[in-house]
């Protein structure tokens, strides 16, 4: 069912609300695949956290059933607790490690990391920049929202910075589920910053569960403001957000959507 007029933050943001998150993760699985299999050497950028979990089984699914060449994907990291250990079970990259490294045999020379445990964060930002300056764009960029809007650690600030930094952690962003396994508590985030995610060709954007649907609706109603580093996305003319029925209960009437059953 298609629902007509766009509210005013959100016009440039097509959106698609699932029956649950199942049915939302199946959509964003099939949909990171056909634009994966658009480019001979896709650049990824992935997110972590638990709203893209579901997406990426059934992406890894569908390219190994397609026997489409896991070697020609770039993956880039889109953040990283700083100061943990690397093998650290609350890291982005044992997440990514596990569910779509080592499932789709991505190799090393394919894969960019931020460095949790480097000694000189900031030479590891300048490093993901200098390798974005000569690969880059990035093709697809998973995002999930924020409890406060955030997207990666770009937090909520007076100013939002454009290129990979290192971000200072908020406490909402410190109380994240992730960090429930960790050994130790991050110092800070590392990140790809908004002028690298805006510059993505494509944004899949995921939005799942009921305690999301204040800041979806946020995002569809409000202003666009660095307080709320998650309005620049009204900006991008190729972002799709899923959402399932709990996350978007709170929309109003005559936001865009498609519902999928």
């Amino acid at each position: 069912m298609i629902k007509n007029e766009n509210a005013s933050c959100g016009s440039n943001i097509r959106l698609v609300v699932a029956k649950n998150y199942m049915n939302g993760s199946r959509e964003a699985g099939d949909y990171m695949a056909k634009k994966v299999r658009m480019k001979s050497e896709p650049i990824l950028c992935a997110a972590t956290g638990n709203s893209p979990t579901g997406a990426y089984k059934v992406f890894v699914s569908e390219i190994l059933s397609r026997n489409n060449p896991p070697e020609k994907i770039h993956l880039l990291k889109l953040d990283e607790w700083g100061g943990l250990d690397m093998d650290d079970p609350a890291t982005c990259e044992d997440y990514l490690q596990q569910k779509l490294v080592r499932p789709l045999q991505i190799p090393a020379t394919r894969y960019v990391s931020f460095q949790s445990n480097s000694r000189a964060p900031v030479a590891e930002c300048q490093r993901v920049q200098d390798w974005l300056a000569i690969h880059g764009p990035i093709d697809l960029c998973v995002l999930g929202l924020g409890l406060n809007g955030h997207l990666g650690f770009n937090e909520p600030a007076d100013a939002l910075i454009a290129a990979p930094h290192v971000a200072k952690l908020t406490d909402q962003s410190l109380a994240h589920s992730m960090l429930s396994t960790t050994r130790k508590c991050p110092t800070h985030g590392l990140t790809l910053g908004m002028r690298d995610i805006l510059a993505s060709k494509s944004i899949l954007l995921l939005v799942f569960g009921a305690g999301k649907a204040k800041q979806l609706k946020r995002l569809v109603t409000c202003g666009i403001s660095s307080l709320f580093p998650a309005s620049f996305l009204s900006l991008h003319d190729d972002v799709l957000c899923i959402c399932d029925k709990a996350a978007a209960a709170l929309l109003p009437q005559g936001v865009f959507q498609r519902n999928k059953d």
